[in-house]
This record gives structure tokens, C-alpha cells and sequence, in this order.
């Protein structure tokens, strides 16, 4: 009997060190992540910035930062606070100053009455004619309050080919 007990404690004693373990190893692959195969370096010193030398040139073709006699072309008719959405609109009139067929982007700032923005929109006119004129919408997205006023931020006056 005495043997029957030592041998049940031996067989016990190893089905407990096996699953002890079989739960460490189990418990150490979900605790700790896999090791990286890259060397270790050292931290480096940033190299002072420099300009892409594969960036492109600016395109003559592109509208540039708004000109001011393009900002002349344009002029606001009128500013509308639609009353059924409460969206602010302005009305703009373009001319074109400028002496070959141009596009214009105008782009609409919307103020309340402490000056502080609260929507943007924008319109645009293709290929207006030397001292053509064309009236368009600049919808202002998003609901405004009572007293909004129109402003022209942005215009880019692109010459058409």
C-alpha cells in the first residue's frame, strides 16, 4: 500500500510540473510579444530639413497665390442667409480684367457679427472671356446665425489655353 501511495505521488507530482509548465510557456507567448530581429541602435540626431530635390516645379498653369487685380474682378452683390436651412450664400459678380480668356476659383469666407468665421463656400467661372462678366452662387456649407456677412478670402485667376 505504501508503494502504491509514493508511486500515485510521484505520478502526480509530474502530471503537476508538466501542466505548470505547459501553462508557463503557454502564459509567456500571450504575455510577452515577439522578439524583434533587428539590432538594436542608438537614438540619432535629426538632419535639419531640406527640400525635396524630386519635387516638381510650380506649373505656370496653376493659379498662384490670390492676385490682387484678379481680388478686383470680383465683387459681391449680394450675401443671403437662407431662412428655411440657415445657410449663408453670397452672390458674386465676375469680370475679367485681364487681357486673354481666364477661370476664375473664388473662395467665400461667411462671418457672424463678432467677425469670427463660421462657414466657407466657393464658386467658379470657366473660361470668362476678356471683359466678360458672369454672376454665380458661392453656397456656404453648414447653418449660420442671424446677422451673417459675406467676405471674399481667396480668388485665383487662371488664364485659359
Amino acid at each position: 500500500m505504501t508503494l502504491a501511495v509514493g508511486g500515485g505521488l510521484i505520478v502526480a507530482g509530474a502530471v503537476v510540473a508538466l501542466v505548470h509548465a505547459a501553462m508557463s510557456s503557454v502564459q509567456d507567448s500571450i504575455a510577452l510579444p515577439p522578439r524583434s530581429e533587428a539590432p538594436y541602435s542608438e537614438p540619432y540626431e535629426e538632419e535639419p530639413y531640406e527640400e525635396d530635390p524630386y519635387a516638381e516645379e510650380p506649373d505656370a498653369e496653376e493659379p498662384n497665390a490670390t492676385e490682387p487685380d484678379a481680388k478686383k474682378d470680383v465683387t459681391i452683390t449680394a450675401c443671403t442667409r437662407d431662412p428655411q436651412i440657415g445657410w449663408q450664400s453670397a452672390k458674386v459678380k465676375v469680370v475679367n480684367g485681364s487681357s486673354t480668356t481666364a477661370s476664375y476659383t473664388i473662395m467665400m469666407e461667411f462671418l457672424d457679427e463678432d467677425g469670427v468665421k463660421v462657414a466657407e463656400g466657393g464658386a467658379g467661372v470657366v473660361d470668362l472671356e476678356p471683359g466678360g462678366s458672369a454672376v454665380k452662387k458661392a453656397q456656404g456649407l453648414g447653418e449660420v446665425p442671424p446677422g451673417t456677412t459675406c467676405r471674399i478670402s481667396d480668388v485665383w485667376r487662371t488664364p485659359s489655353d
